[in-house]
């Protein structure tokens, strides 16, 4: 098969989200993974229900395409193995707090000595240096000192507790396969590997984005539905007749016309991009009204055909079962092993290339299954 990362191989020592998510996705573009794994202390995925083949779900689908190793890193013996592979390996994900690599006899200096071209990832939550460094920490932490969690939500209530980990996947997964790929390019010219810290707090804060641009520079500060994104103005949710919502994003002018004709709102052409936060409030309220008189279902019929950025708000196993997802094939049947006919639904790799293939062998491993690495 044509895989983009065909040939890459990775020693992925971390577990829960962070890491195996970001070497869930190399091994989905071809590349070979070895997650290494304790017998002891086991990933904390394996034991969280549901379960599916007597293994937990999310661990079948964070650990496909992966190889399982169960190695005492306590064991000198074992650390020494380790150690004797390491020249055939590219990469090497791990996510333990600083220096615990070190004291094992497994850091980057001493690994980089035996293979000058390995390419060394840290993932952590606030980072190898600074005084949080050795702070524990989960999402919410990232997000609260990142100024993410200080902007969001509603006026005069707490932040919103989120259904999905942005600070850990789109921060800290997400930027350390850039950052890895990235090395693996540099190699090509260099010949040497180097080492990455990885902060998920750090890749948190880029997320602010337009935020932190107008703060840094303009001087404006970002609260709560204060600005064009963040519920400040009618971009937001609308509650329907029903109890369910709408998403609105209307901002541009001709979708912003295109609006106000359909909901019969003249209040959306004369004021619908003016920033004086009465003429806002009188907005929003105006569109809740309207977006009240309906179901779900009727202004889905209503807007199917318009190009005006008015979506449903779906519930998970409403949007894995949609057109949409059908469409764009955002659900696959990943066979139980490599040679069974048993398959478990997961996510797919929403990567698309004209010619390279996404790799779908197996889910995740039985704890310590693979002998051979």
């Amino acid at each position: 098969m044509n895989y983009a990362l065909n040939g890459l191989k990775v020693l992925d020592f971390s577990t829960l989200l962070p890491g195996p998510f970001a070497s869930m996705y190399l091994a989905d573009l071809g590349a070979t993974v070895v997650h290494i794994e304790s017998l002891t202390r086991p990933d904390l995925l394996r034991l969280m229900p549901p379960y599916a083949y007597g293994q937990a779900v999310s661990h079948n689908y964070l650990n496909r395409n992966k190889q399982s190793v169960v190695l005492d890193l306590k064991n000198p013996t074992n650390v020494e193995l380790v150690k004797s592979k390491i020249q055939d390996y590219d990469i090497v994900i791990e996510q333990f707090r600083p220096n615990v690599m070190k004291r094992l006899g497994l850091d980057y200096a001493t690994l980089a000595k035996i293979n000058p071209r390995l390419i060394y990832c840290s993932i952590t939550g606030y980072g190898q240096t600074g005084l949080y460094k050795d702070k524990a920490g989960h999402d919410i932490n990232y997000l609260a000192l990142s100024g993410i969690a200080g902007h969001s939500g509603r006026v005069g209530e707490r932040p919103p507790a989120l259904g999905i980990q942005i600070a850990d996947v789109a921060g800290g997964s997400m930027h350390a396969i850039i950052a890895i790929l990235a090395a693996v390019i540099e190699r090509q010219k260099s010949g040497l590997g180097q080492y990455i810290d990885i902060s998920m707090t750090d890749c948190a804060v880029p997320l602010n984005n337009m935020a932190a641009a107008a703060s840094l520079a303009a001087n404006e500060h970002a609260t709560p539905e204060s600005g064009h994104l963040n519920g400040g103005t009618f971009y937001d949710y609308y509650e329907t007749l029903d109890g369910r919502y709408l998403s609105i994003g209307s901002l541009e002018p001709q979708f912003l016309s295109a609006l106000a004709q359909i909901l019969e709102l003249p209040l959306l052409i004369e004021k619908g991009l003016s920033f004086d936060k009465h003429d806002r409030q009188d907005i929003k309220q105006a569109i809740q009204d309207k977006i009240k008189t309906r179901t779900l279902n009727a202004w889905q019929d209503i807007f199917q055909d318009q190009d005006v950025c008015v979506e449903p708000v779906l519930q998970l196993q409403e949007a894995l079962a949609s057109d949409l997802a059908k469409q764009r094939g955002w659900v696959v049947d990943i066979p139980r092993r490599k040679t069974s006919d048993e398959t478990e639904r997961q996510l797919a790799c929403p990567i698309k290339f004209s010619r390279s293939e996404i790799r779908y062998d197996y889910i995740g491993q039985a704890l310590g299954e693979s002998e051979n690495w």
